[in-house]
């Protein structure tokens, strides 16, 4: 399961979401699913009915601690690791999951997505 993890603030709009999408997946397998913190879920709603793809809500203490390639001190003091982008792709992937390379950062800068390979169905 190829699965797209998003962080993002308040104010991304859809166009930022889709455009860090497309920076993170070039390269990379068909994405599955698309992911972010549950309280993030209704504004990512949109992308994911847009694209057909489930979305997939995790709740914030399932990415505390996790491990990430990135390590910004913003995202450790909000949410406890590294990168939600990161953190959550790995959890929605499921266990084994790895990532295929670091966040990307939209253009304007609202928004994160990582790509993660994982075994989740």
């Amino acid at each position: 399961m190829i699965v797209a993890g998003f962080g993002f603030r308040s104010g991304a709009d859809i166009a930022a979401l889709r455009a860090v999408l497309e920076l993170a997946r070039l390269g990379h397998p068909a994405i599955d699913a698309l992911a972010t913190l549950h309280d993030k879920t209704p504004d990512l709603a949109g992308l994911a009915q847009a694209m057909g793809l489930p979305l997939i809500g995790l709740e914030a203490a399932m990415i505390e601690g996790s491990s990430t390639h990135t390590h910004s001190p913003a995202s450790i003091a909000a949410r406890g690791t590294g990168s939600v982008a990161e953190a959550v792709a790995l959890a929605a992937a499921g266990p084994g999951a790895r990532l295929l390379g670091s966040r990307h950062i939209s253009p304007d800068r609202t928004a994160t997505c990582a790509i993660a390979e994982g075994a989740a169905p």
